[in-house]
């Protein structure tokens, strides 16, 4: 089983894809108005597809803010363990 993703590394993949430090994010900012466009929406679901998260694109755009990401990622992951 791939290593589980932490709040530390999804904050880290989001800035590093908006060119900000981790710190800088804002959780609670909508993602297109963050600056990322679908294709660096589709580099971050596979990139959190490779720690074993069942998680789309159209996942990602349903949700209104990064923390609200956060919070289905991390479900998603219970998820895994808990069938695992």
């Amino acid at each position: 089983m791939p290593a589980a993703l932490t709040s530390r590394q999804f904050r880290a993949d989001l800035a590093e894809l908006l060119h900000q430090e981790p710190e800088e994010v804002d959780l609670d900012e909508h993602p297109v108005d963050a600056g990322l466009d679908s294709l660096r929406v589709i580099t971050l679901v596979e990139r959190w597809q490779a720690y074993g998260i069942d998680v789309s694109f159209i996942d990602l755009a349903e949700q209104p803010s990064f923390r609200h990401w956060w919070r289905l990622l991390d479900e998603r992951q219970e998820e895994r363990r808990g069938t695992a």
